[in-house]
């Protein structure tokens, strides 16, 4: 295969393997934050088990490295967490609902892959039967060669319309012009 042909799968392969590949990764002095129907679930990048949460104000009594909100209502909120006189700030503004489905880069690129494959072959399949159909644009009642060329054209229905022919003026002779 040639190398203008492969660039185009190479391309959704290295998008594919590089978003899971950020997935896996957890980047430090960062916040973490996964969501899950309606719960939220923040963990703070401070490495130790004492940390003070502040959400929008209030002091939250919780001291573990992770803080979870259930049932957020999509509100957007001030969000901190601290260790001594070390304080990280986060401003949440997640929208979340109960009945959403998170789907992965892979299973996306999978549904395109599919849906460009089906749409790919019911082209073939219309190309291959409508193939055989080409030159039969008319019905079969139509028995004429095609390609010759006519000797003479059809006979005329109404003999008023004849054409003058050489010795048989007489059918048109009453028709010539009337002096005034």
């Amino acid at each position: 295969m040639r190398l203008e042909q492969c660039l185009p799968l190479l391309g959704l392969l290295l998008c594919a393997v590089g978003t899971t590949a950020q997935q896996d990764e957890e980047l430090e002095g960062e916040f973490l934050v996964e969501i899950s129907g309606t719960t939220v679930t923040i963990t703070c990048p401070l490495e130790d088990e004492n940390i003070q949460w502040e959400l929008s104000g209030k002091t939250q009594n919780t001291r573990e490295r992770k803080f979870i909100i259930k049932d957020h209502d999509s509100t957007p909120a001030n969000l901190s967490c601290s260790l001594g006189n070390e304080k990280h700030q986060l401003y949440l503004n997640a929208k979340v609902c109960a009945t959403c489905e998170e789907l992965d880069a892979l299973t996306v690129a999978g549904i395109i892959t599919a849906d460009l494959l089906i749409t790919l072959g019911v082209l073939i399949l219309v190309y291959y039967f409508s193939k055989g159909r080409k030159g039969r644009a008319s019905s079969a009642g139509d028995s004429r060669p095609r390609g010759q060329k006519m000797q003479r054209p059809p006979p005329v229905p109404n003999p008023d319309y004849e054409p003058i022919r050489k010795g048989q003026r007489e059918v048109y002779a009453g028709l010539a012009p009337r002096a005034i």
